[in-house]
């Protein structure tokens, strides 16, 4: 067998495991959370749940280390969600961020020199065969540059990250298997109504792509920089390009604290939870400022560098200009978000409206993002976000983690069904920013249990405010010639709704009632068939002693309803469609 025969044997096995593994956790899924309460077993899905979402978290971390490649980006990703995810996931899978394994280092080798053109011994000075950090693409190993370069660059130490072997044919099987996986997800009525589950992988390829592209990685380096320039709180790496390529990228070694390294940060006496409030402070500048930022800002792709001394004789923790004592130092810049103009404005409004409660705000921002469409009828979501924010607003994740779950509870039954039914979807270019975001928060909440994602936002808030407060008499303009123009309307569509009325043609929705009638119908026929499944089933079985065909036959029907109670309703796409001759959706009230 050749060696390229079995590369492809290897990348099959690879592709079917991936494949089977998703095949089981979607029939789990399905069992528990679609069947069971259709038998009025909801008791046990519920009961079963934390367990169950362990169980999965130890099968995908076993999954994850063993084949490695995307399957650690999709794990790191899941361990960050603090604020979403419940522990029993995130506890499990926060160990990928530090568990790759490493590369050998001869096959290592033959990748740098062949990229480099030349021996590692004459591109540097001395290259450490050990690696300092191991990831799912590539890995790093501090090195030294030769006199040369040194005297070029004016750095000495550097850090070289180095592509693994073969990472651009692992990263094409892997992004296969998750392209068939979100097939699959799409024929979920819940996910096909809300995302698009295939454009979010095709983004995500798109960004791996890139990922494995040192050079493009670099120019990512070099404009976060230029950002940051002036910024005393943030530093990041120098490039040496005269030693870079597209598998080989070396940049000056700025290794320190690792931002989630609460231990060490106290003994340099730096204070975590204001790491966690710069933390937030540079990611927000980062969206709302310059449009550019950092995707995957994971404990390993950040470092707490404390601020050398500027004055002699100081005791303790040096401090800079404005008493802090630390900056911020990111590296890895291969998965970088752009935030068009348009996302930008409505991300801005986003958090105004959040900083400020303001349910109305915050709708109109979630059209002009585009996560709500503009067709969707948002009074009751209107009514739901005043409600959510008058009782958990302000709230920090620890403080929501003290609440009451049947508050949750309670709160999802009576909005569930209004959000259920609204036209949400993700728009495509969101998915690097919510990563961002995910990640971020997990990272505070770490940092300090009592990180209030309100009060991070409502400083900055206040600034966009101020920022935008050139614009404000021109609003108030607009705003009083529409109200002068909706007065000066208003006797014309008075008597227009009179008119109405008289000519019996005023209608009323009542959708969201027929849609709860549907529900109750197609509940209703399903206990039917369950019920006749249960009776055909012991009536065959008491027949097969003295009629043995006719009791086969009966207990063989029976799967007919059974089947019928089971997958009722499960195609189903939307409301039931009017009856010919009936008004559609809509009743007339005359008088």
């Amino acid at each position: 067998m050749t060696d390229a025969a079995a590369a492809q044997g290897i990348h099959k096995a690879r592709y079917r495991r991936i494949l089977s593994f998703a095949a089981r956790e979607f029939l789990k899924v399905w069992w528990y959370e679609l069947v069971l309460p259709r038998f009025g077993m909801t008791s046990i899905a519920e009961r079963t749940r934390g367990p169950r979402m362990q169980k999965f978290a130890r099968r995908f971390h076993v999954l994850a280390v063993e084949l490695g490649g995307l399957m650690i980006k999709v794990g790191q990703f899941m361990s960050s969600r603090l604020d979403v995810l419940p522990p029993e996931i995130t506890a499990e899978l926060e160990g990928l961020q530090d568990e790759v394994p490493a590369v050998p280092f001869a096959d290592l080798r033959i990748v740098a020199e062949a990229e480099l053109g030349m021996p590692l011994t004459r591109a540097y000075a001395w290259f450490d065969e050990t690696p300092v950090a191991a990831a799912s693409l590539g890995q790093a190993h501090r090195a030294r540059l030769n006199e040369t370069d040194a005297a070029d660059t004016g750095l000495e130490n550097v850090v070289v990250k180095v592509q693994r072997p073969g990472i651009d044919e692992i990263v094409a099987v892997d992004l296969a298997a998750l392209r068939r996986v979100a097939r699959w997800a799409m024929r979920v009525r819940l996910v096909a109504d809300r995302v698009d589950a295939r454009a979010l992988v095709e983004e995500f390829a798109h960004t791996s792509f890139e990922e494995i592209d040192y050079l493009h990685e670099a120019a990512s380096a070099e404009r976060f920089r230029e950002n940051f320039a002036e910024d005393s709180r943030v530093d990041t790496p120098e490039i040496v390009w005269e030693r870079s390529t597209r598998r080989v990228l070396t940049l000056s070694d700025v290794t320190a604290i690792k931002i989630n390294d609460v231990v060490a940060l106290r003994a340099a006496g730096i204070d975590p939870s204001e790491v966690a409030d710069v933390f937030a402070e540079v990611m927000f500048d980062q969206v709302f400022t310059h449009s550019f930022v950092h995707a995957d800002p994971h404990p390993g792709n950040i470092f707490v560098t404390p601020v050398p001394s500027t004055g002699s004789g100081a005791q303790g923790a040096s401090t800079d200009a404005v008493g802090r004592n630390f900056r911020l130092t990111f590296i890895d810049f291969g998965m970088m978000a752009e935030v068009p103009d348009n996302l930008r404005a409505g991300l801005r409004t986003l958090l105004i409206a959040v900083a400020g409660r303001d349910s109305r705000g915050l709708v109109a921002a979630a059209k002009e993002i585009g996560v709500l469409l503009p067709s969707a009828d948002t009074n009751e979501l209107e009514r739901a976000l005043t409600a959510l924010f008058a009782r958990f607003g302000g709230m920090g994740f620890a403080e929501l983690s003290k609440v009451d779950p049947r508050e949750f509870h309670d709160f999802a039954e009576e909005f569930g069904d209004m959000v259920r039914s609204l036209p949400l979807q993700l728009p495509e270019n969101m998915l690097l920013l919510i990563r961002a975001v995910s990640l971020t928060s997990g990272m505070c909440s770490g940092l300090n249990p009592a990180f209030n994602v309100w009060d991070a936002a409502e400083p900055y808030a206040g600034r966009l405010l101020r920022d935008e407060s050139g614009n404000l008499m021109q609003d108030l303009a607009q705003q009083a010639m529409a109200t002068a123009g909706i007065t000066m309307r208003l006797p014309q569509r008075i008597d227009s709704i009179i008119t109405r009325v008289d000519d019996g043609n005023v209608t009323f929705d009542t959708s969201r009632l027929e849609r709860r009638l549907d529900r109750l119908e197609g509940i209703a026929r399903r206990i039917a068939s369950g019920v006749l499944f249960a009776a055909m089933l012991v009536g065959g079985a008491l027949l097969i002693a003295p009629l043995p065909p006719l009791g086969i036959t009966l207990i063989c029907v029976s799967a007919l309803p059974l089947l019928h109670s089971v997958f009722a309703g499960i195609g189903r796409r939307g409301p039931r469609q009017p009856r010919r001759g009936s008004e559609p959706k809509s009743s007339a009230a005359s008088v």
